[in-house]
């Protein structure tokens, strides 16, 4: 993964990984990636809390609650499947089947993975309110490793 800069192709250095901490799925996630040998490194922080507004001011917090979202060192957003891939490009063992998922072959997989566990995800995380800060309410710092 590149950033373009002046005409230039830069690598990206680091990732921040936005999850939801009222997602058992999400927090179960979040512990494997941290557990992965990373090739980028990866920055998890709770979607839409004081950290996430305060470092991506411009950033729909609530979008971030409702799909996973991966911002790069030099402003690149991934949402979705795109995020996805990019967390396992990061990561040293997965890099290859990240490459792979981005084939005309690979991607319906990615996408058919994403939706499957967007399912589960509904299933087992709590609904959030229509602008009423229940989505925002009590989220701080994820578990401890």
């Amino acid at each position: 993964m590149t950033a373009e800069a002046g005409g230039r192709r830069l690598p990206v250095q680091d990732l921040t990984v936005l999850y939801d901490v009222r997602c058992p799925l999400c927090l179960h996630l979040r512990q494997w990636l941290m557990k992965q040998r990373q090739l980028v490194p990866l920055d998890l922080v709770p979607a839409a809390s004081e950290e996430a507004r305060r470092r991506f001011p411009g950033l729909d917090h609530a979008g971030t609650l409702d799909e996973i979202t991966v911002i790069g060192d030099r402003g690149q957003i991934y949402r979705g499947t795109s995020a996805w891939i990019v967390c396992l490009w990061a990561l040293a063992e997965h890099r290859p089947r990240s490459h792979w998922l981005t084939t005309p072959a690979g991607r319906p997989f990615a996408r058919a993975t994403v939706l499957a566990a967007a399912k589960y995800r509904s299933l087992t995380a709590p609904p959030c309110g229509d602008g009423d800060g229940a989505c925002t309410a009590g989220i701080g710092p994820g578990p401890e490793d």
